[in-house]
């Protein structure tokens, strides 16, 4: 009897903790003026989040981008730039933080490409076009002419 009272205890413990710790995590951010929410929503939406693969920070649930989030907050009143956070951010989780990566060298394959398979595609559809029509011409002509009306 008195083992199952502290396993009920213990678990209750557990569970108030572990309400009281999520409480705590998701408290919402707390902005000084509206210039400063702007700019944090702005920066938050051009930045992805790390685990969700194609979520942004702005819209992911994940506790990663929580803390994101809060970082991205300190950072902003530690009185760096946008370009410093994204600099920041960069170093620690790679060019994939970025929705928009910077044109380098080993990202121009990723802004480029694209365009490369577009005419790519573009030019193999032009010349199967041309030959079609090349190899349509004379064999209509000998139908015509075989064809008596």
């Amino acid at each position: 009897m008195m083992r199952s009272l502290l396993l009920a205890f213990a678990l209750l413990l557990a569970a108030g903790t572990a309400l009281a710790q999520t409480a705590t995590d998701a408290a919402p951010l707390t902005f000084r003026d509206p210039g400063e929410e702007r700019r944090f929503h702005v920066l938050v939406s051009e930045l992805r989040c790390v685990m969700c693969q194609n979520q942004s920070l702005a819209d992911s649930n994940a506790q990663i981008a929580v803390d994101l989030r809060r970082e991205v907050l300190e950072l902003m009143r530690q009185g760096k730039s946008d370009a410093q956070i994204k600099e920041f951010l960069v170093a620690r989780y790679g060019e994939f933080v970025l929705y928009r990566p910077q044109v380098e060298s080993k990202t121009w394959l990723l802004w480029f490409g694209p365009a490369l398979v577009l005419l790519a595609g573009g030019v193999l559809v032009i010349g199967a076009v041309r030959r079609r029509s090349r190899g349509a011409t004379p064999a209509t002509t000998e139908r015509n002419e075989e064809q008596e009306w």
